[in-house]
């Protein structure tokens, strides 16, 4: 139950530094309100989850070719439902989508790779030390 909830935060943060800095490094023709960047990121998020096992079996079952991009394609659907579904973001332009899908999947594997060391560095440590983690 901890590795869901874990995997769970780290997903979460993830995205919204990926959504953050596509946001950033877009503006103006990405743009995501800042009432709205939670509703953003949880919607986002659970698009994300939703589809990126139905597009992976799709595309094991029709098109192996497809696996290595599975990720791109479930993160630009993923703001096409969000950007549908709620008014707090909006992108403009071809070129802008495909950047920002590129900006939000580096920016989300940097900080899947990087965030269980700053976030569960505790329990990393003890993990590594062979001590029973600390579970508050």
């Amino acid at each position: 139950m901890m590795r869901l909830i874990a995997s769970i935060v780290l997903e979460l943060c993830a995205n919204a530094i990926g959504l953050f800095i596509a946001q950033w490094l877009l503006a103006p023709d990405m743009q995501i309100s800042v009432t709205g960047f939670i509703i953003v990121v949880a919607i986002f998020s659970a698009v994300r989850f939703i589809l990126a096992p139905l597009v992976t079996r799709l595309s094991m079952r029709y098109a192996r070719v497809l696996m290595g991009g599975i990720s791109l394609v479930v993160i630009l659907a993923a703001l096409l439902v969000t950007s549908l579904l709620t008014s707090h973001l909006a992108i403009t332009g071809f070129s802008t989508w495909i950047l920002a899908t590129l900006i939000i999947w580096v920016f989300g594997v940097i900080a899947m790779l990087v965030l269980p060391m700053v976030i569960f560095k505790e329990t990393l440590a003890e993990a590594r030390s062979g001590k029973q983690p600390n579970i508050r």
